[in-house]
């Protein structure tokens, strides 16, 4: 029997208090002001185009992180992950991942702004679509061709598609600082925990990785 397809969540990195990113969110600050301090933890090789990022050892870290892109067909992204700047699209800014983004799929952006879709010669696509979770999880499933769907933030979208109970499967990897403001991503979904099976391994890294997976 063929597996059904999943909506994963992978290497969702949040502060000890639950923020996502701080405050004061631009292109030259994609987690405002906590910086890419949050992705210290992470393996730079999973994701081409960030930089600044150690490698980590092989372990149990190293196997988390490189779940991020087993197994996706397409991506659903919020307008922020994209492009932090509020309103109608600067048609010249094209993400912050350069002539090659690593999704490597098509990746559906959730705007309502209208937008031509971005083609990359790597095989990453980007979509621009005003949709609710539902749909436009349909719209990626669709994309996907049987393999899963990644939703990869930022933090309000996931917790819209939280909230309409439509995530299967999502590892969080819980840094460990405090922000004290920013968007914070349990805000809205009491009684979560419910939901799924919850694992949890804190390394030596400090960092906390949660697994939720659907009961």
């Amino acid at each position: 029997m063929t597996a059904m397809a999943r909506t994963r969540v992978h290497n969702f990195t949040i502060s000890l208090d639950g923020f996502g990113t701080g405050k004061g969110q631009s292109r030259q600050a994609p987690f405002g002001d906590a910086d890419l301090s949050m992705l210290k933890w992470f393996d730079g090789r999973v994701i081409h185009g960030i930089d600044k990022q150690p490698d980590i050892p092989a372990g149990p870290e190293r196997v988390l992180s490189t779940g991020w892109g087993q197994g996706i067909g397409a991506e659903i992204m919020g307008r922020n992950k994209f492009d932090p700047t509020p309103g109608e699209f600067d048609e010249s800014w094209q993400g912050w991942w350069g002539d090659a983004p690593p999704f490597l799929t098509p990746v559906f952006i959730l705007t309502h702004h209208r937008r031509a879709p971005i083609e990359f010669a790597n095989g990453t696509s980007f979509h621009f679509i005003d949709a609710t979770p539902a749909e436009a999880l349909v719209l990626a499933k669709e994309a996907a061709g049987g393999l899963d769907v990644r939703i990869g933030g930022g933090v309000s979208s996931l917790r819209q598609f939280l909230a309409a109970d439509l995530v299967d499967h999502m590892h969080l990897a819980v840094v460990p600082v405090v922000l004290g403001r920013g968007e914070r991503l349990w805000d809205g979904l009491d009684r979560l925990h419910e939901r799924f099976d919850v694992q949890s391994v804190t390394m030596p890294s400090g960092v906390t990785h949660l697994t939720f997976t659907r009961r």
